[in-house]
């Protein structure tokens, strides 16, 4: 109990003086979860776009894929860009281990088939009728593609958003890639571990409280747009 109440005094100074230490930890976990979505939805967005309307080939076996790459753990993929990334690796030149590009990297190639299966199903869920409609009133593909995002624009919002609230959370990926650096690479989730094996727990119980603060925030507008796609 006195660690509650420590952390909540520790908490309390945060907000009146943005201890630097803690505002550069929360604003890294922000950019780089961000930055992940971001470059994943470029990927994500089309692919699901292209398995909702066309039929083709193997359709059926990357929509396979996709589910499939939805079990696999976290902390695989970060191993996975470790390797990749490190001296020996093939794009060990490049220099991004242990820098918050890796961590970029490993969170998108993790967000990717989380967007892209909650995108195919908003699309799927778009009525045929609908479809049927913008191409007998003369929609050519583009003006298509631009109808199926209105239609399902709600879903959509809610699937990047809960796919930077896994981001966010993710530990052990994170760690493996960006190496927790303090200063560097260190994101809410690396220090909460850190400190307390430390036995830091004030430090990591306001980081705690300020991760499941934004953890709810998110639920927010979650809810809204889910309630908002059901109407």
């Amino acid at each position: 109990m006195a660690y509650l109440t420590e952390s909540l005094h520790k908490l309390s100074e945060f907000v009146s003086s943005l201890d630097k230490e803690v505002l550069s930890i929360v604003l890294l976990s922000f950019r780089v979860s961000l930055t992940a979505v971001l470059l994943s939805s470029f990927v994500s967005l089309p692919l699901s776009l292209l398995l909702s309307l066309k039929d083709f080939p193997g359709r059926r076996v990357i929509i396979s894929v996709v589910n499939s790459l939805l079990m696999v753990p976290a902390v695989a993929i970060g191993l996975i860009v470790y390797l990749l990334l490190s001296r020996r690796g093939p794009l060990g030149a490049v220099g991004l281990l242990y820098t918050p590009w890796a961590m970029v990297v490993a969170q998108a190639l993790l967000a990717i088939p989380i967007i892209t299966s909650l995108s195919l199903a908003a699309f799927q869920s778009v009525s045929t009728n609908v479809r049927e409609t913008a191409l007998t009133l003369g929609a050519n593909l583009s003006q298509l593609m631009v109808t199926m995002f209105k239609e399902s624009r709600y879903p959509l919002l809610a699937a990047l958003i809960m796919a930077f609230a896994r981001l966010i959370g993710e530990t052990g990926m994170t760690m493996v890639v960006g190496g927790n650096i303090r200063g560097s690479t260190r994101a809410m989730t690396t220090a909460i571990a850190l400190e307390t094996m430390k036995g830091r727990f004030e430090l990591a119980i306001v980081l705690g409280i300020i991760l499941l603060a934004v953890c709810g925030l998110i639920s927010i507008p979650l809810q809204l747009l889910q309630g908002t796609g059901r109407r």
